[in-house]
């Protein structure tokens, strides 16, 4: 099948996504669409939950297995929508309406390029393709749930805007729930020991801390305190208690575990990890699959945002059309040339390994 016969379907099946409401575990509809698109190139997929599972013809267990991965499920409107976020407008070459960027036309160009490899016999790899649900909030029904079901995956390219170029390492992310302890008392007789003030110095620490080891990729571990609270509603009392939120952000030289003890080193608040799930991580620049990369001109980076690849326990590349900074905008879009060139590339990049 040529490329531009799998670009006119791509085109049509992110049209027909971008019509239909698909937000996280609400995807069914979406999941039938890309089930029905499969089927019309006579392949059938298989279906747990809202993600949709298909192998190439001639899977061999015997051989290494690459996973093509991008997600189907959408934020909701952003508020500044001008358009109608469901009517996929075509104008000045770009593709308009919600998912588009994220991720729909990484999707649909995995999709093409798992079309395109499905019936080739005596390739060196399998190749799997999982359309996943959930991925905006990280669901346990989503890429986690498919992960635990596949055959072993050897490597995978996961479909994130990226404008094509080759997302090396990710940001883990941990939030972190803090509490202060004092003692209550009546703010008129100067009593107790103020918990604010108490959480307040160990804000101050979180804000100016750094952490000793810096990653060329991902720079610093990033720290940010978002939120802060007490249980009070009456003006003329000390509080005991002083809750706030932690947003940290961790560079592929960190485990969770030791960014914790660091911090429990330094704070006196009681600290807690609300999960620890998306975790920092990274591909070697060595694999076959960068280096191909590498030999197409494309360039290696560390992302600040983290995607379903924070959930693989195997190594992955994150690489997609698509531009990181349009997403989750009002009046979101793609240029549909980009995913011209990532059904091209994807291809390419993978033809260099097979």
């Amino acid at each position: 099948m040529n490329e531009q016969t799998l670009y006119n379907s791509a085109v049509a099946l992110l049209k027909q996504l971008i019509k239909t409401s698909s937000f996280s575990k609400e995807e069914q509809e979406t999941a039938a669409h890309i089930k029905q698109h499969l089927l019309q190139f006579g392949i059938t997929a298989e279906q747990l939950g809202n993600n949709i599972i298909a192998k190439n013809k001639f899977f061999d267990p015997a051989k290494p297995t690459v996973l093509l991965n991008s997600h189907h499920d959408t934020v909701k409107p952003n508020p500044n929508y001008t358009l109608d976020p469901f009517d996929p407008i075509e104008k000045d070459g770009k593709l308009f309406g919600l998912g588009s960027n994220d991720a729909g036309g990484c999707l649909v160009s995995l999709i093409a390029t798992f079309i395109h490899f499905y019936d080739k016999t005596s390739l060196p790899y399998n190749v799997m393709l999982v359309a996943s649900a959930e991925e905006e909030i990280s669901g346990y029904n989503g890429i986690e749930a498919v992960v635990k079901e596949l055959p072993p995956i050897d490597f995978a390219i996961v479909g994130e805007p990226t404008l094509m170029q080759m997302a090396v390492a990710e940001r883990g992310l941990m939030v972190l729930d803090a509490v202060a302890h004092g003692k209550a008392g009546h703010a008129a007789r100067n009593e107790g020991e103020n918990a604010i003030i108490k959480a307040l110095k160990d804000i101050e620490w979180f804000h100016t801390y750094q952490f000793g080891k810096v990653s060329p990729l991902l720079g610093p571990n990033k720290m940010s305190v978002t939120v802060i609270e007490t249980e009070n509603k009456a003006h003329n009392v000390v509080p005991s208690i002083c809750k706030y939120v932690v947003d940290v952000r961790v560079n592929e030289l960190y485990t969770f575990d030791e960014v914790i003890a660091e911090i429990e080193q330094h704070v006196q608040s009681e600290i807690k990890p609300r999960s620890t799930r998306l975790k920092s991580t990274s591909i070697a620049t060595d694999h076959p699959v960068i280096q191909a990369g590498l030999a197409m001109g494309k360039t290696m980076y560390g992302s600040p945002t983290t995607s379903d690849k924070a959930l693989m326990p195997f190594p992955a590349l994150k690489m997609g059309p698509g531009d990181s900074a349009r997403s989750h905008s009002a009046d979101e879009f793609i240029y549909l040339e980009e995913i011209e060139k990532g059904i091209k590339d994807y291809i390419k990049i993978l033809e260099k390994i097979m």
